[in-house]
């Protein structure tokens, strides 16, 4: 049972695990910030407004060390939520696990470290797919080696659902993942042929439970007895043991409301019902979303009622005293069969590509994604699904859990940003620099070697990442010097040729008219840019809000995610556009888009309206109104061609149209 936690510092979070383990958590699972889980140090450029915010910020064996200050990490499961610098963050875990005194064969935890899904879902991602894939079979390889009861990747299929996977989608591009990662361990030479029962027995997954109850629970189903036959079949593990699907489990964040969000809880309470009454599909892991995310950041109070739901499900009711209840059901068995046939499906046509690595590289499955997601918003927007509270069943008494929206969600002080920044140029200062720059240089050439053979088999580099947590080295130096070897990457973004709504009713229609009416009043085609700032990946919205724009008659300038406030501007003034669309999901709103209306100012940009899109609370949504914003959409706002509308009657308004 665990919480997804961290915020602010290694300080600050480790208290808070702290109460969370007094509360009856049973694990831990660390949430890190997004500087950290992109490779950079908290005094860089692109960490501007991103530290502390959505996880902790870990630069260092320092703070490694403070984050897991008196608890035993032997004893311990740890669940780290880390992907393109896995190998980093699971090197410093071992360091400070071996200052505690612990033997590290007896390690147990989880690095997610699963990178295919960034390129689709999350963003997170640093390398490109080939060293990226590299770093996950050195992680496999060491752990199977040095630390048995780790499980060194965590397939997630979580953020596929969240980016609009369908329940065949989502089975299908897991066990894609999962092919490309034992290939390429198997293929390494790392681990010989006799030890891949061993890999296959630490894979773990990470799953989404929506709140379709039986096709949730089905698709567990499904995706175990896909496991079964394709570890048994393709990898020849004969031990049924090793073959067990173990998994866990968050429950859909993208289905909570701002709207009405005490609905919040009864829907977190069904999607948690889906992963664990099905005995032989059972999660071994479970943790719950607070009820006020699509607020804000939950506070200790929101986390600790999601860890009594499940407490209550485990201690007062009877649903895990018996054997599984579906077993003989007509019903589940032809929805399971119908699952695996469709997943077998797609699986084939991912690997007629080449696998999942060229499935990115095309972009095809981004696409694929990109398209379920919006036709998921288009049958939302119909009302072909209903949304509780948001497209039905709107009217609602005053709510008193948001009666304060101020005091309804977390806020980080905002002086942990600096905090961070000046302590890690402290740490810097003070360590022994010529063991850090040594160390470096053995990480770089390492990489080299890897890149000169182009197998991985060549060096394994751990070895020479354990060296640069020993001797000081921060996340940023580590990450940096892998960036000069393996070079960055800009995964597709998926939008191009995928259309959001297949029948055009009157709104859009009345929309599209308006968009090429003011287009001829202004001499051309309307151009919006959609831009993400900093270092949020979550760019499902961004996306939808490109795919959109473009039905409806805008030229769209849509460059993916991480763009500086400087860059974004550029494009602006380089596309000529006619407005300027910001997504932030990460709460770094406050810091970013006023940067991004200076430069534009700057620019003689004036006259070109700023559009704001994300979890924004309240009081902010006001300040930015303040600050020169032209309009904010948070997630109640969830009718597209309403946003299209209210976009193009800004655009007439700056331009002084009638």
């Amino acid at each position: 049972m665990r919480t997804y936690a961290g915020h602010s510092s290694a300080k600050e979070s480790n208290a808070l695990y702290r109460r969370n383990l007094a509360k009856g958590q049973t694990g831990l699972s660390v949430a890190f910030d997004l500087p950290t889980q992109t490779g950079y140090d908290p005094d860089h450029e692109l960490a501007r407004g991103e530290v502390g915010k959505v996880g902790v910020p870990i630069s260092h064996i320092g703070d490694m060390r403070q984050l897991f200050d008196g608890i035993p990490l032997e004893g311990m499961n740890t669940s780290m939520t880390i992907n393109a610098v896995a190998l980093w963050m699971l090197a410093l875990y071992q360091v400070a696990a071996e200052e505690q005194g612990a033997d590290i064969a007896k390690l147990n935890g989880t690095t997610q470290n699963d990178i295919i899904k960034e390129y689709l879902s999350r963003g997170t991602y640093v390398f490109p797919p080939g060293p990226s894939l590299k770093l996950i079979t050195d992680t496999v390889a060491y752990t199977v080696s040095n630390i048995p009861k780790w499980n060194p990747i965590n397939i997630c299929s979580y953020h596929l659902q969240e980016a609009g996977a369908t329940p065949v989608q989502e089975i299908a591009y897991a066990m894609c993942t999962a092919i490309a990662v034992l290939d390429a361990v198997r293929d390494s030479g790392q681990v010989p042929a006799e030890r891949m029962g061993e890999v296959v027995q630490r894979i773990s997954f990470f799953v989404n439970a929506g709140v379709r109850f039986v096709e949730e629970m089905c698709k567990m189903r499904a995706f175990v007895e896909l496991w079964d036959e394709l570890t048994r079949e393709r990898y020849g593990v004969t031990d049924a043991k090793a073959r067990r699907f173990r998994y866990g489990v968050q429950v859909n964040s993208l289905g909570l409301t701002e709207a009405q969000p005490e609905n919040n809880v009864q829907r977190i309470v069904l999607e948690m019902l889906a992963v664990t009454l099905s005995k032989d599909a059972r999660a071994r892991a479970v943790q719950l979303p607070a009820w006020n995310e699509a607020l804000g950041l939950p506070r200790p109070w929101d986390q600790q009622w999601s860890l009594r739901i499940q407490q209550v499900l485990a201690y007062e009711s009877d649903l895990l005293e018996y054997d599984d209840i579906f077993t003989g059901s007509v019903v589940v068995e032809r929805k399971v069969a119908d699952l695996i046939a469709g997943a077998k499906e797609e699986i084939d046509r991912v690997q007629a590509m080449g696998g999942a690595v060229a499935a990115i590289e095309s972009g095809y499955m981004k696409s694929q994604l990109v398209a379920s997601h919006a036709a998921r918003r288009a049958r939302i927007e119909g009302g072909d699904e209903i949304v509780v509270g948001v497209n039905k069943f709107e009217t609602t008494e005053p709510n008193p859990l948001t009666a304060d929206l101020d005091a309804a969600i977390f806020v980080p002080d905002a002086a942990v940003e600096t905090a961070a920044a000046a302590a890690v140029q402290a740490w810097r200062a003070d360590r022994d620099q010529a063991a850090a720059d040594a160390a470096l240089d053995r990480l770089r050439v390492d990489a080299r070697a890897w890149k000169a053979t182009g197998t991985n088999a060549a060096v394994n580099l751990m070895p020479a990442t354990l060296d640069c947590v020993r001797a000081g080295v921060t996340t940023g130096e580590w990450a940096h010097a892998l960036r000069d070897e393996f070079g960055e990457y800009r995964a597709p973004t998926g939008v191009s040729g995928v259309v959001g709504v297949q029948e055009g009713g009157a709104e859009l229609t009345a929309v599209r008219e308006s968009v090429r009416a003011t287009g001829e009043e202004l001499g051309g085609r309307l151009r919006l840019l959609v831009g993400k700032p900093g270092l949020d990946g979550h760019s499902n919205g961004a996306e939808q809000i490109a795919v959109r724009a473009r039905d409806v008659g805008f030229e769209v300038v849509y460059q993916g995610i991480r763009l500086t406030p400087a860059q974004i501007v550029a494009a602006a003034v380089e596309e000529d556009v006619h407005c300027v669309g910001l997504s932030i999901l990460s709460g770094s709103h406050l810091e970013l888009i006023p940067d991004v209306l200076a430069r534009m100012r700057e620019a003689g940009l004036d006259d070109v309206p700023v559009v704001v899109g994300g979890i924004i609370p309240a009081a902010d949504e006001q300040a930015l109104l303040a600050q020169g914003v032209a309009a904010v959409f948070t997630p109640k706002d969830f009718g597209i061609t309403e946003i299209m509308g209210r976009i193009v009657a800004e655009i007439r308004k700056a331009n002084e149209l009638a």
